[in-house]
């Protein structure tokens, strides 16, 4: 068994890197691992949060990988090693979340197709988010889907709408495209970006480790643009009634004690969920709850193991 660090700043045997063509010629780039078992588990395609590299869980994918899953991740289109959409390489931008769901049901339909099943959609923060709503428009149909730490709803002045109308000022009086804040995770934080992140500070360090190795995959704060459409996306999560009509049985971790994202607003949407089991965690986990301390990470991924044992089985 490699050790943890070895497993966090390592791509494992047998995986590989390549870039996937989306419908419109946009690369994306992505990570597959496939199974070394004589009898696959099946397959996860893992997605995480905005800014996000998939090389962030290649300790948790070992977990999985250790357990006969075949792993495949990719980088949202605009970060990572999916190019920019903006001159500044470190400000994530994006035209639209609908952009970020047809990167997603496309690549799901190519996958699905040619890896083992059952097949399972994972997705952190933006990509939980994003996952809860390919379910919603049946952009994908995996036979469960795990939630962590989802982006449901952004902590905001106020309320969220007065926080979307300030954002949306804000996007109109000058490039949509320019940075929104300057490189925190959060504006008007004095929280430090690792306390808002996790409660381990080896785990955290792995990202910037990655970044020192490779440059070109490391980006900044959000767009104005993307922060209205983070605001729109959730906010019409929130009331869809096509997620009540959701089949797949999903798995829901939630930080209650999250500055990123509101807790709140994802326990009302697990709510909505017909199949759904919420699972929370209090002030001992920050965002990244699978980058967290060993007794929060251990027990996220041990929910995580019974769910799937019991709704994803061969």
């Amino acid at each position: 068994m490699v050790s943890s660090e070895t497993a966090r700043r390592t791509y494992p045997d047998g995986s590989s890197i390549s870039f996937w063509t989306a419908p419109d010629g946009w690369q994306l780039r992505r990570f597959d691992w496939p199974s070394a078992a004589p009898a696959p588990r099946g397959s996860i395609l893992f997605q995480g949060g905005r800014g996000d590299i998939f090389e962030k869980y290649l300790e948790t994918f070992h977990h999985w990988h250790d357990q006969g899953w075949t792993i495949t991740s990719f980088d949202w289109r605009g970060q990572g090693g999916s190019g920019r959409l903006t001159d500044d390489p470190h400000v994530g931008d994006i035209d639209r979340f609908g952009t970020y769901l047809a990167d997603y049901g496309a690549f799901w339909k190519e996958w699905a197709a040619a890896t083992p099943g059952p097949h399972v959609a994972m997705g952190h923060s933006m990509g939980g988010h994003l996952v809860c709503r390919a379910l919603a428009k049946v952009l994908a149909e995996p036979d469960a889907a795990v939630l962590i730490a989802p982006m449901m709803g952004l902590h905001a002045p106020i309320s969220a709408g007065f926080g979307e109308r300030i954002a949306e000022i804000a996007m109109k009086l000058g490039n949509p495209q320019r940075r929104a804040w300057k490189s925190n995770e959060k504006p008007g934080t004095t929280d430090s970006r690792l306390s808002l992140l996790t409660h381990d500070p080896d785990r955290y360090s792995d990202e910037p480790w990655w970044w020192d190795q490779k440059p070109e995959i490391k980006l900044g704060p959000p767009s104005w643009r993307w922060v209205v459409r983070a605001f729109e996306s959730t906010r019409r999560l929130r009331v869809s009634r096509r997620v009540k009509l959701v089949r797949t049985p999903v798995l829901m971790l939630v930080a209650e004690a999250d500055k990123l994202v509101r807790a709140a607003d994802a326990i009302k949407v697990a709510g909505l969920l017909p199949d759904a089991r919420l699972v929370r965690f209090g002030n001992e986990s920050a965002h990244e709850i699978l980058r967290e301390v060993d007794p929060v990470r251990n027990r996220a991924l041990g929910e995580i193991d019974i769910f799937l044992s019991a709704r994803a089985q061969q």
